[in-house]
């Protein structure tokens, strides 16, 4: 008898040490920024192929190589320079909607992370759309296939950031109708990949209800910046998921603004029209390009640790900041940011905080994504256990606030999708901001765009003295 007992004491240790050893080895598989794609399986419902696609991922004969940053996975830069290029698409498209001198902000890395992670249910049509508006369908047919996976990557790259100096976070949630089961593999994916775990709320009895617990994550998660993300009646009976997506930056600059030299300053809203406003000096060297051939002056504002800058695109006097917008591309930004060289310039730019907030609905609709908003159209499969439900996103709304000041700035956005059943020398270098100019907020290394917007009315945003 105690010859049995010991050998199922021996057993069990057995057993104990297997255990460990296998749980040891899920734990490092999950940690999606040290994983390799064979360690993680990420592939959802269905893999997107464009049979019109021509293998071009290699440089042709006589064609410049392009560089990518040192230390650099090559597929995670293809998907960032592919966010670049949908931001630029989606500015102009929602700027060319409002007023000449409305204020603009947004984040189109949170729209794109947001997007995506609807991307993980989708099929036919909804999903060929899904990567044209974001513009996936430019990366090479490897990416694609793992595209969750590198954007994973891009997410490690772009917020797992040791500075004690600048905050950059993001994070990922998705709130479900509780009644309904949720494809398992869509949910492990969502929160291996993107952090993104299942939230089971009560839509159908109490939509209200729901709102604010979405809101209330949201707030929390952007330190009070982006409240109400969600309006009111944004979430009904009919909802069954909600996938949020938040990004919250905090920067102290590089170079401070002496808040002594800060004075009211006029800003021009239109050439007729301006007004006094607080407005920030220094003389420093930033790096700074002069571009005649666009009319446009452009310069690098940096944040400590060097690695998140702020950039501002300041047009020629009689140049609006409209045509510039007009004439945008993302290559032309990219050539704008290769030009940059170190300068000494006097910088005016004013003190200023900018809310904005959108549905990303009909933006995205004029983009081309339709079918994914229309419940007879759209097909997003991949997302109830299984069930071919009549699921289409009803409704999507952005919202993002961004503060500029003399110790730096802080910035904040939030995407949420809803799923639906069915005087000085005259010969000085300056840069003085006092007309409408662009802003953008980018990781330099690879050149992702977070934040992006146009501050065309100061005005409005301080406390002011109209001339």
């Amino acid at each position: 008898m105690e010859t049995v007992y010991r050998k199922m004491q021996l057993l069990l240790l057995l057993l104990t040490c297997l255990w460990s050893h296998v749980a040891s080895q899920h734990r490092l598989a999950v940690d999606i920024c040290t994983a390799k794609p064979k360690d993680i399986p990420v592939n959802p419902i269905c893999i997107y192929r464009n049979p019109e696609k021509k293998p071009q991922e290699d440089a042709g004969p006589g064609s410049d190589p392009e560089t990518i940053p040192a230390s650099t996975n090559p597929r995670v830069w293809e998907l960032s320079k592919a966010n670049s290029r949908f931001a630029v698409n989606f500015y102009k498209n929602l700027t060319s909607s409002r007023n000449t001198i409305e204020n603009v902000f947004m984040s189109p890395i949170s729209i794109s992370t947001a997007f995506a992670m609807t991307k993980l249910g989708a099929c036919g049509n909804t999903l060929q759309q899904l990567m044209t508006v974001f513009k996936f369908d430019s990366i090479s047919a490897k990416t694609s296939d793992q595209i969750h996976f590198f954007f994973a990557k891009l997410n490690c790259r772009l917020y797992k950031k040791i500075n004690k100096s600048a905050e950059l976070i993001s994070a990922n949630r998705l709130f479900g109708e509780k009644s309904l089961v949720f494809n398992e593999t869509y949910q492990n994916i969502s929160e291996v990949v993107y952090g993104a775990k299942l939230w089971p709320l009560n839509f159908k009895e109490k939509p209200e209800s729901s709102r604010a617990t979405i809101n209330n994550w949201v707030a929390n998660k952007t330190e009070n910046l982006i409240k109400e993300v969600i309006p009111e009646g944004g979430i009904d009976q009919n909802t069954v998921l909600v996938l949020v997506n938040t990004i919250y930056f905090k920067g102290n600059w590089k170079s401070k603004f002496p808040i002594e030299n800060t004075q009211m300053e006029p800003f021009f809203r239109t050439p007729s029209d301006s007004c006094l406003v607080p407005t920030m000096y220094l003389e420093n060297f930033f790096r700074y390009a002069n571009i005649p051939s666009s009319q446009v002056q452009v310069l690098e504002l940096p944040y400590k640790g060097d690695d998140i800058t702020m950039v501002l695109i300041l047009p020629f006097e009689g140049k609006p900041l409209a045509q510039v917008e007009q004439e945008l591309t993302a290559d032309k930004l990219e050539g704008w940011l290769n030009a940059l060289k170190t300068a000494n310039p006097a910088v005016h730019l004013p003190r200023f905080k900018i809310d904005d907030s959108f549905s990303l609905k009909e933006k995205l609709q004029q983009m081309g994504l339709k079918d994914l908003f229309d419940h007879g159209h759209a097909s997003l499969p991949g997302m109830i256990a299984g069930s071919q439900a009549d699921l289409y996103v009803s409704e999507a709304f952005h919202k993002a606030s961004l503060e500029v000041n003399e110790e730096g700035s802080e910035a904040s956005a939030a995407t949420a999708v809803m799923a639906t059943f069915r005087s000085f020398r005259r010969d000085r270098l300056v840069f003085r901001a006092d007309r409408p100019f662009m802003v953008l907020i980018r990781e330099v290394s690879i050149n992702s765009i977070l934040f992006m917007g146009r501050v065309a009315d100061v005005c409005s945003l301080n406390p002011s003295v109209e001339e």
